[in-house]
Order: structure tokens, then sequence, then C-alpha cells
């Protein structure tokens, strides 16, 4: 017999109002049950990570999840899933060598689908197999090799900054910086520069590496969707999927140039990668070295630029540590080299206090709670938990820097055991930046060549520059708001 009508209705609302209470109360129950729902943090952030996916949208994660550690403490809930530690000694643990704290699949969509390199796996076997063959070369004693080809792109690179600070009246040190780490990479890795010093501008190239940071929101928020992104119409998504396929191209072109180099002339000067070619039993295909090569022209251009770009910045703000800073490299011979530079604890000192206050990697280093389960700061994690760190807050921890927002290069002379341990500009453990040695040493000889070159150097007013341009994004890489930094000298 059938129901009447208004009986129909009246069983469809039963149903759906039972159905409404059933989620509520099971997602009460999991709120309440959850392992990690003692952990402070938002409420929100229980149920939703869509507040830390929107501060990761526009460039505001670190400095939001910062904030969040004023508020509630060393570790702080941030999603359902995922903890945040400001905490030294779970930091230690979480990044020592040998720790079980792999990284997160988060990594891979970083970069386009399929990239598999020594930074995006988190297989810890073939990631010491990859760094085994690429550590050997940049080993702090063994960079030295490379550093007649560094000071002569040093070299062309302020030279170009001259020739634009007469021609323009100011100069864009972030592009020249740029194009100075891009061609020692690129000649480095592949032993032919990509040129960029010479010709001077930006091309598709240079301007996908600058896209690189802000389409990493983009990439890490809907990488499923950038699977399909040539048959999406928002431009957006067409963007962030053909600059990561362009790079790709860039990678795969460099690497065949090198082997037909080595295919001319067997006895080609070492590069970077060149044990990747002759890696016998642990011998790579055509893909992985591809795959490699992405990760070295990211990583060795953006990373570099933006801390020289900063660290003239920084320096050129505060006449007294630009005085302090010149006056030190005065004193070296005119033929000086890397072995003087080292030397010279002011130098070293200023480029730290950069890379503590401007760190090019600053956001969260995510990583997974292994099986057995940890507990951190006090608190019990369960196996799968997405824990992270973030050079931002431990560099601005003022129980460990004190009055942490002011640029003190002088805070360097005599570290303490807690500052040591608490830095983290290159990541920690075995995951720890393979080309920090490299760095250094652009680092050390672009300063000092610079300063010795443009002594009174100033930050520009021209063409509307401002502190607005230098306001930084912060995605996984950091880079300034308005990709330029005009100084005068």
């Amino acid at each position: 017999m059938d129901l009447p009508s208004d009986a129909g209705s009246s069983l469809l609302w039963i149903f759906l109002c039972s159905a409404l209470v059933w989620g509520v109360c099971r997602t009460v129950y999991r709120l309440v049950t959850n392992p990690l729902s003692s952990i402070p943090g938002p409420q929100f952030s229980k149920c939703s990570s869509i507040v830390l996916t929107y501060k990761w949208w526009f460039g505001r994660r670190a400095p939001y999840v910062d904030s969040l550690h004023k508020k509630y403490g060393p570790i702080v809930r941030v999603a359902p899933n995922e903890v945040h530690i400001n905490d030294l000694s779970a930091t230690r643990e979480i990044h020592k060598v040998g720790g079980r704290y792999l990284k997160s699949k988060w990594y891979e969509t970083l970069v386009p689908p399929g990239i598999v390199n020594v930074f995006t796996v988190s297989d810890p076997n073939y990631h010491s197999a990859l760094r085994r063959l690429l550590a050997g070369p940049i080993a702090d004693n063994q960079v030295k090799v490379f550093e007649p080809l560094v000071t002569s792109r040093v070299r062309l690179a302020i030279s170009r900054i001259g020739e634009e600070l007469e021609r323009r009246g100011a100069a864009d040190v972030f592009k020249w910086w740029l194009f100075f780490a891009t061609d020692v990479i690129g000649e480095l890795s592949f032993g032919d520069s990509f040129r960029m010093l010479e010709t001077g501008k930006k091309n598709q190239y240079i301007l996908d590496l600058e896209r690189v940071s802000s389409l990493q929101a983009v990439r890490t928020t809907f990488p499923s969707l950038l699977r399909f992104s040539r048959y999406v119409p928002l431009p957006m998504f067409r963007s962030a999927y053909e600059s990561g396929k362009r790079i790709g191209l860039y990678a795969h072109q460099s690497v065949e140039r090198y082997k037909k180099l080595l295919q001319v002339e067997p006895n080609y000067p070492k590069t970077l990668f060149t044990r990747f070619y002759n890696a016998g039993k642990e011998g790579l295909s055509d893909a992985e070295i591809r795959n490699g090569a992405v990760g070295y022209i990211v990583a060795g251009s953006d990373t570099t630029a933006i801390t020289l770009t900063y660290l003239t910045w920084a320096v050129c703000r505060h006449p007294e540590v630009q005085e302090k800073l010149v006056a030190e490299l005065q004193s070296l011979p005119e033929d000086f080299t890397d072995k003087h530079l080292r030397e010279l604890p002011y130098l070293s000192n200023v480029i730290n206090e950069t890379l503590r206050l401007y760190s090019s990697v600053p956001s969260a280093l995510p990583r997974v709670v292994p099986p057995e389960g940890a507990t951190l700061a006090g608190y019990y994690l369960p196996p799968g938990t997405t824990v992270c760190t973030q050079a931002y807050s431990l560099h601005r921890d003022p129980t460990i820097f004190p009055d942490p927002e002011r640029f003190n290069p002088e805070r360097w002379d005599n570290p303490t055991k807690e500052m040591n341990y608490a830095f983290m500009p290159f990541g920690g453990g075995s995951r720890i930046c393979l080309g920090l040695h490299l760095a250094r040493m652009e680092l050390r000889l672009a300063v000092a060549h610079f300063y010795r070159a443009y002594p009174t150097a100033r930050i520009s007013t021209k063409e509307g520059m401002s502190d607005e341009d230098m306001k930084p994004k912060m995605y996984f890489l950091m880079s300034p708001a308005g990709h330029r930094c005009l100084i005068e000298a």
C-alpha cells in the first residue's frame, strides 16, 4: 500500500536528519578520540586545513605558523593530520642523520609530475645512492677547483651592474645575481654556461625560474588538477603546467649538450654531473639524469640569487654594517681568493645573519612520523602524522636570537650552542642541502667583489623602488614581491 505523500516526506526528513546527526557525531567522535586532539592550536585546524592552504596560496604560510607558535607554544596543530614544531630538541630529533622521519609525499608536488630527484625522493636508500654520486664534487674540500669559474662569473656580473648603473642610473641586482647564479650552475653542471650575463636580458627561461616560487602554491594545492592542466582553460593552471614543462626541456637540452661534448672530447672538464654518466653499477638512466638536472637548475640558481639580493639590500639599509664590512674587505690583497675570504670574520657574520633573517627556504620541511610513533615536545604523535619544522620560526626564537627581527651581524661573533643548533638555512641531517659549500663560496666571492667595486652602494628610489618591492613572498622558496632590487652607486 502506498504511503501518503506527507508520510513519505516525513520519512525522508527523518532519514536526512538522522544522517546529519550521525555525520556530526562521527566527526565529533573522531575529533575527540584523535591522538592529536590534545595538541594546542586553532579549533578549526582540527577539522580542516583550509586556513593553512589560504595562507600558503598567498605566500604567508611561514609568518602565519610563526604567529601560532607565539600564541600556542612550541608545538601547534595546523591541520587535521599536521603538526608544526618550534622546539630545538624535537627539531634535532626529526632531522638527525639516520633518523626515521622520511620526507612526505608533499615534496613530489613541488616539481612537474614524474620528476624524482635527490630533493624530492622519500626512499632513503635511493636518496643515499643519488647523494653519493652528487656529494663528492661539492664537498667543502673540493669546491675550490670551481673557484676560477665562479670568480670570472662574479667579475662579469659586477661589470654588467656597472654598465647598467651608467646607462640607467640604477641597477637591478636581483636580476644580475640571478643571471650570475644561473650561469654558474649551468656551467658547473653541464659544461656550458646559459650565457645570461652576456645577453643581460630576461628570456623565457629566466621568467620560468622566477615563476617557480609563486607557482608552487598552484602545484601543491591542486596536484591532481595539474595533470590535466593542458585542458584547463584557467591561465594560472596552464602557466604552472607550461613553465614546469619548459624547465624539464631546459634540463633535457642541457644534459644532451653535455653528452655531445663528451663524445667530441672525452677528456672534457669534469662537472657536478660527471659521475652520473660514469656511475658503474649505480648507472642512471637518461630520465634520472634529466630529473636530477631539474633540481640543480632550480636549487642552484634561485636560492643563491635570493640570498645575495637580500644581503645587498640589508647591508645597504644599515650604514654601520656597510661601513664595517667595506673596511674589512679593503684589507684584502688585490689578488685575493676565497681562502682569504674564509678568514674574514665580519663577512662570515653578515652572510650568516642574512641566511638567518632571509632564508631562501623559510617555510615548512614536512616529515612523516615513523611507524612506531613518536613523542615530541611533550606530546605523542601517531604514525603517519605530518610533522613540520620551519627555519622562519627557528631563526626568530627570541630565547635563542635576542631581538630576532634586527639585522645584527655582531650576534655571530660568539654564537651559542643553541644558535648553531637552530640555524637551518640549508635544512638539516642527511637531507641537508648538497650545495651549501658551493653556495657559501659564491656568496663570499660575490659580496667581496661587489662591495669592493661599489663601497658606497645604496638602495635606489628610482622607478618607484621601495621596501614594498622587497617584502618577501614565502612559498617553499622565498622571493621579493617586486622581483627587483634597484641600487645606486
